[in-house]
């Protein structure tokens, strides 16, 4: 064989076993198989990289050691196209790992933790890195079973430019474990990471951010949370939670947060040049201070409304000889050079009761700014705050200083800086916060190739459907619509022979001024499942040919769990024949499903054999209720067999604030006098945290019972008549009190009178010449 055969058999042979070799050779791994032979294999410096796809069942165990200067690196073909979905997951363990780019959606966690630095509680990830991942909605379809996204183990390890969004079952989106002691003194960093948007809960177990637990409260953490964005992270009142020692929160942003960056436990915690951004909104917050040796200095709160403990500033009472899990006294905080622009609430002493009556001691505000021209009480003293010393603090003019010392009252001028805030100018001392350039924001943080856009789809945003009376005509509508659509019905009436299923915002609404008449013939018009939501305007719900059953209802949620929170908006329906048979509902909820609203206005509801709506399937009394708002205005009740309302609020967790009932100018006519009416109220009560009832009628009907526990709940019954009616029973744990008074005209007498109009509206005069009731046309 000549030389130059022999050199083209060579050739060959090279080039048919190169083509020959897998993709697991070349870096692209197609399968798990591949991944756990290519991490086997791995040695310092390697580079595994998924390729693009869908990775379905995807259990990941990413183990190995590199070095400082050669990790060992796991990472995808294209970000953005590499998604692990189904029962997807990723452990890592060894040392000087890094993974970037994996995006988890379309399931959820086979385990309890998405991430994980470790492979089990003896194998962590020490020096280890998750960069530009994505976990998007990535939830247990049963709302209250816990899982926790990112579960960071072992020391040294960082997690940054993630991209969090949308967590709606229970347990922490990122937790800092220290059940270990490869675990304590960490030195671990969480940086420029996007948390987004996180719905309230509805109970405890909804925070975005916990270092620590109670149990390993006094270990050193020593952990770094800086330059990370918080957008709407409303999972209940503690966004962060700290439960550690020696941990440091600077320049992170909280945007819209109905809750606070909390020092639950543990002492020495630098809370530095955070910025807390309301606009406005109902209860955001900012910090929260409990514990020892905490330092709170160059903070920015502006337009802050929540109250209480999450007020923008609270600092609070503590248990004497606390045990672990409950409040150590606030003592040595040194608060200072913080800015509060427009906040409502600074709250002192906050939890004082008989239990919680440690009050702040060796501790110091110094060179804070207190300012809101719209509100002369922002402070609230709860205690004694002799152990707090107060120094050249300023405030607006307005506001009731509450010490004679340490406070001066000035007008300020504003200017907006580069992150659009109002900062004061010429100020002549030094008080106020003074920012970073390290200050995160919505862009700087997250990755750069996943949108950061709201995708929920709001109610009413959608196309305009015009539909014709007739048989099923509205349930062919509504099959049909996409989220967002309005369904706009003729005159009319609408027979409905099966259930619609509302699984994404939906309107259905009268097209013209005549109201549409719609009867149904199953046990249920309408169920909300997972993602649904529905608003009702200018619409008849006659039950005349439902089913002889027990126990129907007009619109009701799913049986089963639903992880997504819904909303329900009915305005000037009217629903009426609902009584073929006991118990028939005109709206029917069920166990672990969550409304953030409930808004139900102008409407009249008349011969129902149950209740109206009744909020209470959540009986295990561990804070978890049905509805964070529920708003009754402008509505007739009339020949009602059980309760208007029934809404329910069990057990004395404080992780939550609601629910919230505003009740105005409603009618209550021959309500909640049906035998089977188990509540004995029209309006029943039970654990509702803020309760406003005010201008309403109640006649020959139950009263307005209510249990109040947890907290303060504050309570506001103004001007309600009662006549052949019983009125309101109060009931509670002693502890707890009505912040605001309340008071109740004369029963019927000669100076109030009323008119019963033909719909059945009760008309009504105060003594004060206000009306009443419903003004009905």
């Amino acid at each position: 064989m000549n030389i130059s055969r022999k050199l083209f058999l060579c050739l060959f042979s090279i080039l048919l076993a190169s083509c020959n070799q897998s993709n697991t050779s070349s870096g692209i791994i197609n399968s798990v198989d591949e991944f756990n032979e290519a991490v086997s294999n791995a040695q310092p410096g390697d580079v595994i990289t998924l390729a693009n796809g869908v990775w379905e069942n995807a259990e990941l165990l990413f183990e190995g050691n590199g070095t400082e200067d050669n990790p060992i690196t796991l990472t995808v073909e294209e970000k953005g196209k590499v998604t692990l979905e189904g029962n997807s997951n990723l452990r890592l363990a060894g040392s000087y790992l890094v993974v970037e780019g994996l995006v988890f959606k379309n399931g959820f966690t086979p385990t309890t933790e998405v991430i994980s630095f470790k492979k089990d509680k003896n194998t962590l990830a020490n020096h280890s890195r998750i960069t530009e991942c994505v976990i998007d909605r990535y939830n247990n379809p049963e709302r209250h079973e816990p899982d926790t996204w990112v579960a960071v183990y072992g020391n040294n390890n960082r997690v940054d430019h993630n991209h969090l969004v949308g967590k709606g079952n229970r347990g922490v989106t990122m937790i800092v474990r220290l059940n270990t002691k490869e675990s304590e003194k960490n030195n671990n960093r969480i940086d420029h990471n996007y948390f987004g948007h996180r719905p309230n809960l509805g109970s405890n177990g909804g925070e975005t951010l916990r270092i620590g637990t109670s149990h390993y409260s006094l270990v050193n953490s020593m952990t770094v949370v800086e330059s990370n964005y918080f957008d709407r992270c409303n999972g209940e009142h503690e966004i962060i939670s700290n439960k550690s020692y020696n941990n440091v929160y600077r320049d992170n942003v909280f945007y819209e947060c109905t809750g606070t960056l909390t020092m639950r436990h543990g002492n020495e915690t630098l809370v530095e040049g955070n910025v807390f951004i309301g606009n406005n909104k109902p209860s955001t917050g900012g910090i929260r201070v409990i514990n020892g040796q905490q330092t709170v200095r160059n903070n920015y709160g502006v337009g802050l409304k929540g109250y209480r403990f999450r007020g923008a500033f609270v600092v609070m009472n503590g248990v004497p000889n606390s045990p672990l899990n409950r409040y150590f006294q606030v003592e040595d905080a040194e608060i200072h050079n913080n800015t509060f622009i427009e906040c409502d609430h600074i709250q002192l002493c906050a939890g004082s009761d008989a239990e919680r009556s440690a009050v702040p001691i060796n501790s110091s505000m110094t060179n804070n700014i207190f300012y809101n021209p719209d509100k002369n009480d922002v402070f609230t003293v709860y205690d004694d705050i002799s152990g707090i010393d107060f120094k050249n603090n300023l405030l607006s003019p307005n506001i009731s200083a509450i010490s004679e010392n340490g406070f001066t009252a000035r007008e300020l001028e504003f200017e907006v800086n580069k992150y659009g805030l109002k900062i004061p100018k010429k100020l002549e001392g030094n008080q106020g916060a003074v920012l970073s350039d390290k200050l995160a924001t919505k862009e700087n943080t997250g990755v750069s190739w996943y949108p950061k856009d709201d995708i929920e789809v709001e109610l009413s945003s959608g196309k305009t459907i015009v539909v014709s009376p007739g048989l099923n005509t509205l349930f062919d509508a509504a099959k049909n619509s996409k989220p967002g659509d309005i369904l706009e019905l003729e005159n009319g009436t609408y027979t409905q022979t099966k259930t619609l299923a509302v699984g994404h915002p939906l309107t259905i609404k009268s097209k013209n001024s005549q109201k549409p008449t719609i009867l149904f013939e199953k046990k249920s018009l309408f169920e909300i499942s997972n993602g649904g939501s529905l608003s009702l305007e200018d619409l008849i719900f006659d039950g005349a040919e439902s089913p002889d059953r027990t126990g129907n209802s007009v619109i009701t949620t799913s049986k089963y769990s639903m992880n997504k929170n819904y909303k329900l908006f009915i305005e000037d329906c009217e629903f009426t024949n609902l009584d073929v048979n006991h118990s028939y509902d005109a709206i029917r909820v069920y166990k672990n499903t969550f409304a953030d609203t409930i808004s139900i206005k102008n409407s009249k509801f008349k011969t129902i054999s149950g209740n109206v709506i009744a909020l209470d399937k959540e009986t295990d009394d561990i804070g978890i209720y049905n509805s964070e708002y529920v708003i009754m205005k402008n509505n007739v009740f009339s020949h009602v067999g059980g309760a208007a309302l029934r809404l329910h609020r069990g057990g004395k967790d404080e992780s939550t604030f609601g629910p919230f009932l505003e009740m105005d100018h409603c009618v209550f006519d021959n309500v909640g006098n049906d035998k089977r009416n188990k509540y004995d109220a029209s309006v029943s009560l039970y654990g509702v945290q803020v309760i406003d009832i005010k201008n309403n009628i109640f006649n020959a009907s139950k009263g307005v019972g209510m249990h109040l526990v947890v907290g303060e709940p504050i309570v506001n019954i103004l001007n309600n008549n009662f006549f052949n009616s019983a009125s309101i029973s109060v009931t509670g744990d002693e502890k707890y009190t009505i912040r605001n008074s309340w008071s109740l005209p004369p029963a019927f007498d000669s100076e109030i009178s009323y008119i019963l109009k033909s719909n059945s509206a009760l008309i009504g005069k105060a003594t004060d010449g206000s009306n009443l009731g419903v003004i009905s046309n």
